[in-house]
């Protein structure tokens, strides 16, 4: 799945609360293993399987960047 599919597939999931459920649905709508929450460290190297969720300040999903 590429990035567009996995964004368009994870559009559901926008306006939800970010929580460890929500993390493991969005690696099996995408198969992408590697997903890094809000306030979840990761490396600043460039990984195209990555996906990061971008959320508001009350842990509701805004959207998600790739990289």
């Amino acid at each position: 799945m590429n990035n567009e599919e996995a964004k368009a597939a994870l559009a559901k999931l926008i306006g939800c609360e970010y929580t460890a459920a929500t993390k493991a649905e969005i690696t099996k709508l995408t198969g992408h293993a590697r997903v890094v929450g809000p306030n979840e460290p990761s490396t600043m190297e460039v990984d195209d399987a990555r996906i990061h969720v971008v959320a508001d300040g009350n842990g509701v999903i805004t959207g998600f960047r790739f990289g």
